[in-house]
């Protein structure tokens, strides 16, 4: 066998990982970008210490210590991802304001396909898009780093105890009672609001729910949205701070702050195990239409609790493949990979 052969099965056989190592990552992170940034990071060392790799573990494991040191040394800055109302309490409409803060501050959403690997046991599926979520992915992040990896490993990707702890260099004692913490600062952070109930596929209920979100949102129609809000729902917009609760001052807010949203057109995404739309808005100065949003929708008991709106459309529409631009006489945009 050639070098060059060598080499490229080496590079096939690593690429092989990508997606569920930039699962992990993310899940590790918060961050979509940070995750990819750190996938590379890992495959990078890989490739160039894999002559020293004996074999005593499989490449999967190998992978998976390197993305997991990866990640442990970019969190040692202790910063931590949030949602809005993670930070501070809902505004009244009388006084929102819109105060963006920077990007590391937030919790970011990550195109499905990305993070999730394809595999054939549904069980299996509905726990991975469970795991992305952007509830349980905050909750993630209130964990330390070495919790929330003993966490993913253990609950998510079904590694057993002795796999986690010759990972991390520790007990398998350690890493059950790592484990047994994280799992209490896990319930007591969900037991601070409704899990999303996203069927996978969306069942018949779900997908007429959306219908009529689209139809509402596009047609502006406040009264036909509202009716599809569940009595607390919230709505976020990173990167500004502002999040409100409620029919009124959702339904005050779109008809006054966000008022130039009227007009939009939605196009549906797969985000963070949950539906989504990218939102462009009418453009007057050229008469088509410009990314606004990339919208992530959770769902509980029919309605719509929660959605939120990531506004920095200059990274997240090239991330899920849509254009910057919409010509006006576009039927729909033309997605790239």
């Amino acid at each position: 066998m050639t070098d060059s052969t060598a080499t490229a099965e080496l590079d096939v056989a690593l690429e092989k990982y990508r997606t569920e190592l930039t699962g992990y990552c993310y899940r590790m992170l918060g961050s979509s970008f940070e995750a990819e940034d750190a996938v590379q990071d890992t495959l990078v060392r890989a490739w160039r210490s894999y002559d020293k790799f004996e074999g005593r573990s499989s490449l999967r494991s190998w992978l998976y210590r390197i993305a997991t040191n990866v990640c442990l040394d970019l969190l040692s800055a202790g910063n931590k991802r949030a949602r809005p109302m993670d930070l501070s309490e809902s505004t009244p409409l009388a006084r929102a304001a819109l105060a963006p803060r920077p990007d590391n501050t937030w919790l970011e959403p990550v195109p499905d396909a990305r993070v999730l690997p394809t595999v054939d046991d549904p069980a299996e599926a509905a726990v991975a898009k469970e795991s992305v979520r952007l509830a349980f992915m905050a909750a993630l992040q209130q964990l330390p780093p070495k919790q929330r990896a003993v966490l993913i490993l253990r609950e998510v990707l079904a590694w057993k105890a002795g796999e986690v702890a010759e990972l991390l260099g520790t007990t398998v004692a350690s890493v059950n009672s790592a484990l047994q913490r994280a799992r209490a600062t896990l319930a007591e952070q969900q037991q601070s609001g409704a899990a999303a109930e996203v069927s996978d596929p969306l069942d018949e209920e779900q997908q007429k729910l959306l219908e009529r979100y689209v139809a509402a949102f596009e047609g502006y129609d406040m009264t036909a949205l509202t009716a599809l809000l569940h009595e607390d729902a919230i709505m976020t917009m990173p990167p500004f701070d502002l999040w409100l609760v409620g029919h009124e001052d959702i339904a005050g807010f779109m008809t006054t702050i966000g008022s130039a949203c009227e007009g939009s057109r939605l196009f549906p995404v797969q985000v963070n195990g949950l539906p989504g739309f990218a939102q462009y808005k009418p453009d007057p100065d050229t008469g088509g239409w410009t990314p606004w949003s990339i919208q992530v929708l959770e769902i509980s008991d029919g309605r719509l609790t929660g959605f939120h709106f990531f506004l920095d459309t200059k990274r997240w529409f090239p991330l899920f493949g849509f254009p910057l631009h919409l010509d006006a006489e576009a039927d729909e945009p033309e997605q790239g990979a």
